[in-house]
């Protein structure tokens, strides 16, 4: 992996009792490389990250592990606020929604998997706590989105994926998405939060509707995680 320091400035102290039990992906969602790392270390922009994945692999460090960088906003996952404090963000270079979303090349990808690998297992970050930033703030994010590779991820070690399991017959309703929803860790306040769910676990039924093959994926993150 090739690593290159880019300090920022911005950051600070995690909040007292803070456990990092989080590892939150976004994309960068500028136009290009070069805005995305310059507004990361600009003090007047009041954002960072811990680390940046340009689309060629490198990966920019910017903030240290120990400290608390301005990337998650707010949001809430499991019913606890301050993210940034519980969290190591990653950003990853692609222009995302406002300015021409596409896939993620396959060395940024790779690149991706290593730094995540080496970040979970330095702080022991369970697979279901591996995120998107629209997770954990369904109603302002997107990121890192529908194209990213989430079930590859998945198979390099890093995150979760649903595996196949028998269906329970509960009719499919808004009642009983939004009941898995909380238990798996969605804020329940969050209207978005299905459609979260969707761009991460089941990008092929993008609606914030539910149907029979979201409830099931649902269930199996449950059962997989014994919640």
């Amino acid at each position: 992996m090739n690593m290159v320091a880019l300090p920022s400035p911005n950051h600070g102290p995690r909040a007292e009792g803070a456990r990092i039990e989080i590892l939150l992906l976004h994309y960068t969602g500028m136009r290009d490389a070069a805005t995305a790392l310059r507004r990361l270390c600009t003090p007047a922009s009041e954002v960072s990250a811990h680390y940046t994945v340009d689309e060629d692999g490198t990966v920019y460090a910017h903030v240290p592990e120990e400290r608390r960088a301005w990337h998650a906003g707010a949001g809430c996952w499991r019913g606890a606020a301050d993210v940034n404090s519980r969290s190591i963000g990653i950003e990853i270079v692609n222009p995302g929604h406002e300015f021409g979303y596409r896939p993620f090349p396959a060395v940024q990808m790779e690149a991706v998997a290593e730094l995540c690998r080496g970040i979970v297992a330095r702080h022991a970050i369970r697979p279901e706590d591996v995120l998107g930033h629209s997770d954990i703030a369904p109603s302002r994010k997107q990121d890192p989105g529908e194209l990213f590779d989430w079930p590859w991820l998945a198979r390099q070690g890093v995150g979760l994926w649903p595996e196949p399991g028998p269906e329970d017959g509960t009719p499919v309703s808004v009642a009983a998405a939004d009941a898995l929803l909380a238990r798996y860790g969605y804020d329940p306040a969050e209207p978005l939060a299905l459609l979260a769910f969707q761009r991460h676990f089941h990008p092929e039924h993008l609606t914030g509707t539910p149907d029979e093959e979201t409830l099931r994926r649902l269930r199996a993150l449950l059962r997989q995680t014994g919640r």
